[in-house]
């Protein structure tokens, strides 16, 4: 599959003729390079050194997915742990991330609209990433750590980011009334969803969105019937936002955003991604999560001056209740402490101001686009020490450079973020001291050659540091070790791509990416030795390539495809090793589909995933499974306006256990969706 792969990815750039295609620059500062707009459904990232891939709001309403996670899991190198549920799903990349034991271990940041949300590392609990995917408009995946150092320190596998949907979007950006009404029904668990949008603009300068999504699902089957357990949920979600411009030629801006998303299950097992209670038991859980945010953007007439303030606050609760007789431990020794563990509710606030300008300059034959911030955040965890997990506060500063410099056909963008902080315990321990200060500094170099006929080439190196976390401190020696030692990461990266027309006939046009990557990760303080109770991992190293692909005719004739290959490998203190366990599987995604206008639009998507494993390390053999779509807008009558969408996911009900998923957690089996939308 590797071979193959590989050889394909090499074919399609070789028939590059010299043909450039159409780019739209992307608003988002930094060195994210140009956003291609291709015939197929997935826009693809060009002439950088970073590995990107967006779901606009288009493909987001058409996977009528369930989760953000479910959203994203189709780009290379993401995997979706356990993510039936908002509250159970994590989101894995490149193998870091959400894992088979914490829903994070904070080797990958997850942004809505600039807010910082997720967890620690809370034991069985997947709440890195818990809302709705109708309350946005555009989801980001940063693969690596090379276009991570505007975000935070640390971070492995990439960065997702959330942007939350405008008024601007329903009144055509125009003053006036708009909005939609979306209701959605799925077979597999009886689902139902409705998606309320009220949006208005008075002026040109002022506008408003309010949105309330409604989300229930019953217990889903797997491919052979069986009930999957701890599968149904039910989450109302809101979203309040607001945007005022104002100043000299409308240069400045400031923007409000809040959102929150809710659910409160009764009796439902206390492990997230398991199935049934098992030793734990049952809990009655309320997770509230909640993020607000306000931007201040001041972007006048000027090449030097793009200045944003963005001030986040992101606050997460959740509270257990134990159900009693549903553990098989009641009555032993070890009960009370299990009573305490399941019984202790979380909560965490972070609030963050990052205030960063962009500015576009020249020195000489060097052109410059220069991203320039800092950052103060303070994360307060709530006292949790009966479930293992110690209250205290994390304050960090953080300083960061980004600076594209083009010459010729060359672009070479050095990377830097300095980043300091103090933890300090909510409850003092004896032995232990109060605080601790950690900082270091961390960057990388992106390269890249755009040859002029529609190929480049580039590559990159990066480094991070992981500073300690409040989970951290303690008293243990393995505590006392993890809160004097920073994880290190290094990060090779080497690709190239291809945009262009006329490859297979007059009127088509293809846009081709792989790229190669390489990781080491060391000093490691978040992974112990198979088992759970030895001592930390020596090291792990994580390489693949990962190929991303667009082709369409001027007939509306479309193919996607996606693919990752990889393998990683856990070394050991005494020198032995293993397979990495939270590797991604081996994944090629194959989408061909048609057009007619803008009228309908019917695709076929095959996914076929090797080299998998469970929750346990155990093997799983190949699995491929096969989705449709189809998307109508009639534009006539007092239809016009309305989109109509159907999906049949596991189109021949395979019988299979999900890549890093509980071996009793199966996949939702054949599933009929259908949605209709209507905008006034």
């Amino acid at each position: 599959m590797f071979t193959s792969l590989l050889r394909g990815s090499t074919a399609l750039v070789c028939l590059s003729l010299a043909s450039p295609a159409l780019a739209q620059d992307d608003d988002t500062p930094g060195f994210l390079g140009t956003l291609v707009l291709t015939a197929g459904k997935r826009d693809l990232s060009y002439g950088t050194a970073l590995a990107r891939t967006v779901v606009d709001e288009e493909e987001i309403a058409d996977r009528q997915a369930g989760t953000v996670a479910q959203l994203i899991d189709s780009v290379p190198g993401v995997s979706l742990v356990n993510g039936t549920t908002p509250q159970g799903s994590g989101i894995n990349i490149r193998g870091f991330g959400a894992n088979t034991t914490y829903g994070s271990d904070q080797k990958i940041a997850v942004l809505v609209d600039g807010a910082s949300v997720g967890s620690e590392e809370l034991y069985r609990i997947g709440t890195q990433l818990f809302t709705d995917p109708m309350l946005y408009r555009r989801v980001e995946v940063l693969r690596g750590t090379i276009g991570s150092f505007a975000y935070g320190a640390g971070i492995v596998g990439g960065v997702v980011k959330l942007e939350t949907r405008d008024a601007s979007d329903f009144t055509g950006g125009v003053p006036g009334f708009g909005g939609s009404q979306t209701f959605e029904y799925s077979s597999n668990g009886d689902g139902k969803v409705s998606s309320t949008n009220l949006a208005w603009m008075p002026t040109p300068r002022a506008e408003f969105l309010l949105n309330y999504s409604f989300r229930d699902q019953n217990d889903l089957q797997s491919g052979d019937g069986a009930v999957i357990g701890n599968s149904a949920f039910q989450t109302p979600s809101y979203l309040a936002k607001g945007k005022f411009t104002f100043g000299q030629d409308d240069a400045q801006s400031l923007t409000f955003s809040h959102s929150r998303t809710v659910a409160d299950d009764k009796d439902v097992p206390y492990d997230q991604f398991d199935t049934t209670g098992g030793s734990f038991g049952n809990v009655d859980r309320l997770t509230d999560t909640a993020q607000t945010v306000l931007e201040y953007r001041f972007n006048p007439a000027s090449d030097l001056i793009d200045l944003r303030a963005n001030l986040s606050y992101a606050d997460q609760i959740i509270e257990y209740d134990y159900v009693p007789g549903s553990s098989p431990l009641e009555g032993t020794p070890s009960f009370p402490r299990l009573l305490a563990t399941v019984n202790a509710d979380q909560h965490y606030e972070t609030t963050k101001l990052t205030v960063s300008n962009r500015a576009l300059f020249q020195t000489g034959a060097v052109s410059h686009d220069m991203l320039a911030g800092l950052e103060v955040q303070r994360r307060d965890r709530a006292d949790n020490t009966a479930a293992g997990a110690p209250g205290g506060h994390d304050n960090r500063q953080a300083l960061f450079v980004v600076d594209e410099m083009s010459v010729g056909r060359f672009t070479i963008t050095p990377a830097l973020r300095y980043e300091a902080s103090r933890i300090t315990s909510a409850l003092p321990l004896a032995g232990v001291a109060d605080s601790y200060d950690k900082d270091a500094l961390m960057g990388g170099l992106a390269l890249a050659y755009d040859f002029g006929n529609g190929l480049s080439v580039f590559g990159s190196a990066a480094y991070t540091e992981s500073l300690p976390i409040i989970d951290d401190l303690g008293t243990s020696a393995t505590a006392q070790r993890r809160i004097a030692t920073a994880e290190k990461s290094h990060t090779l990266e080497f690709g190239a791509a291809y945009t262009g027309g006329a490859v297979f006939t007059a009127d088509d046009s293809l846009t081709v990416r792989g790229n190669l990557y390489h990781t080491t990760l060391r000093d490691i303080t978040s992974y112990v030795v198979a088992g759970g109770m030895g001592p930390d991992l020596e090291s792990v190293e994580s390489k693949g390539v990962e190929l991303e692909a667009s082709y369409g005719t001027a007939e509306g004739i479309y193919a996607d495809l996606s693919g990752h290959i990889g393998e990683g490998t856990e070394f050991n203190p005494g020198g032995t090793s293993a397979i990495w366990r939270n590797s991604p599987a081996d994944r090629v995604q194959l989408t061909l589909g048609k057009r007619w206008g803008d009228d309908f639009d019917l695709s076929w998507e095959v996914v076929h995933a090797a080299d998998r494993r469970d929750a346990l390390g155990a093997a799983l053999p190949d699995r491929t499974s096969h989705n449709l779509r189809a998307t109508w807008r009639p534009d006539r009558g007092w239809l016009d306006g309305t989109e109509l969408r159907f999906g049949v996911e596991n189109l021949f009900d395979e019988d299979f256990v999900g890549h890093l998923s509980s071996p009793t957690r199966k996949a939702p089996g054949r599933t009929l969706k259908v949605s209709l939308t209507t905008r006034f």
